[in-house]
């Protein structure tokens, strides 16, 4: 309950939003998951190859050395907090909604929605999929895992470049707002 409350107040900015599920600006708690994740979907793409090392030690009966088996260990745990907050920013967005986007072309738009979709899908499925495939042994599950890094490689290209534009070309404050909940 404690932790509803804190979410609530922390989204809610009285004097800014537009409604209760239509807020002028990102809240601190949206823009703090936001970059939150960003850093543990780095920490992954530049670590996670450290997963296979552990598996391949423990696979032929070795004893990984240190740095491999901290590594891998803190990819299953990073990729358990990927999720966590993903579960969190999802509710935090269906319970306190998002700010509009700016006024832009439809195309714009729709490639917006596509790549923001296509995150989260990703940020839902790589560490489920993940689990599947450490604790589970699935091995179709690590298939699929194994594709998410060029997946996401690719949509955080689209994603940062897409910002660039919109701050650098268009001018029009859509970066902005997630880097400050003020105007």
């Amino acid at each position: 309950m404690a932790l509803i409350v804190g979410i609530s107040i922390l989204c809610e900015e009285p004097k800014r939003a537009m409604s209760r599920t239509q807020p002028a600006f990102y809240s601190p708690i949206h823009i703090l998951l936001h970059w939150a994740i960003a850093a543990l979907i780095l920490f992954q793409l530049i670590f996670g190859e450290s997963m296979g090392d552990l598996e391949h030690a423990l696979r032929d009966g070795g004893v990984p050395d240190a740095s491999t088996a901290f590594l891998g260990n803190a990819h299953i745990w990073v990729g358990i907090a990927v999720l966590a907050l993903t579960v969190v920013r999802l509710l935090v967005r269906f319970a306190f909604g998002v700010p509009s986007p700016l006024p832009t072309s439809r195309i714009q738009e729709l490639a917006a929605k596509a790549v923001h979709g296509l995150l989260y899908l990703g940020l839902l499925l790589a560490p489920i999929t993940g689990l599947l495939a450490w604790y589970g042994g699935i091995h179709t599950a690590e298939e699929i895992h194994e594709v998410f890094k060029p997946f996401f490689i690719v949509l955080i290209a689209l994603h940062v470049l897409g910002a660039l534009y919109h701050h650098v070309a268009l001018k029009d404050g859509t970066m902005m707002r997630m880097i400050s909940s003020r105007n």
